[in-house]
Formats: structure tokens, C-alpha cells, sequence
């Protein structure tokens, strides 16, 4: 796995991947056995335990071993952490549209105060 950052890479990063997105849907039910996890995926077991570490790794599922299974699960903390970061970010860019929107409203305003032509420019 390349360097990450920050906890919030590592979990875009793990969510960049079509099957750890589906682990992710499967265990949004509830917890399951590793090898209950990795039946649907058309994939060898080691193929697919590497997938569940970079998940693990980036924090989006936990894992514990229950006599000879191991068990994942969601960890609510870093979809809390991404959710956060998108709807700041989403804020911003709704922020800077509604600025110009008003920035261009006020210019078409100015241009027909003018008797320009709305769409023209400088002349």
C-alpha cells in the first residue's frame, strides 16, 4: 500500500477498490465470518484477506478471531471522519457557487443599468 497521510487517504484510498466497497455493503448488516464475507467474491481466500487488511489498515473494519473464525466489522468512526470532510467540503463549493451567482447577478445588474447588452464583454 502507498504512503498515506492521513487516516482520511487511507480510507478513500481502501474505498477506491470495487470489492472493499462491497465488503463494506456486506457487513453494513452486520458483522459476519471472514469466510461467510468471502463467499460471493470470485477470489482465493489470501487474495481476498488482503483486501479485509487494507480495510482493516485504514481503520473502516475491525476484526477479532472467535474460536477457530475470524469475524469483521464496521468501524463507525472513519465513515464518521469521511462524512464530515465531504459535507465541509461540499459546504465550501456551495459557499463559492452562491458567491458567484451573486457575482454575476451584480454584473448582469450593472450591465443593464449601463444599456449593455447582457453577455458582452468590456465593450
Amino acid at each position: 500500500m502507498p504512503y498515506l497521510s492521513t487516516p482520511l487517504d487511507a480510507a478513500f484510498h481502501a474505498l477506491s477498490d470495487p470489492t472493499r466497497r462491497a465488503v463494506i455493503s456486506r457487513l453494513a448488516d452486520g458483522e459476519l465470518p471472514v469466510t461467510v464475507l468471502a463467499e460471493p467474491f470470485e477470489m482465493a481466500l489470501p487474495s481476498f484477506t488482503q483486501h479485509l487488511k487494507v480495510l482493516e489498515a485504514s481503520g473502516l473494519i475491525a476484526s477479532e478471531k472467535r474460536g477457530r473464525s475470524r469475524w469483521c466489522r464496521l468501524e463507525r468512526a472513519r465513515f464518521d471522519e469521511a462524512a464530515e470532510w465531504m459535507a465541509a467540503e461540499r459546504q465550501r463549493w456551495a459557499d463559492r457557487f452562491d458567491r458567484l451567482e451573486a457575482y454575476l447577478d451584480d454584473t448582469h445588474k450593472d450591465d443593464d443599468e449601463h444599456g449593455k447588452p447582457a453577455g458582452t464583454l468590456g465593450a
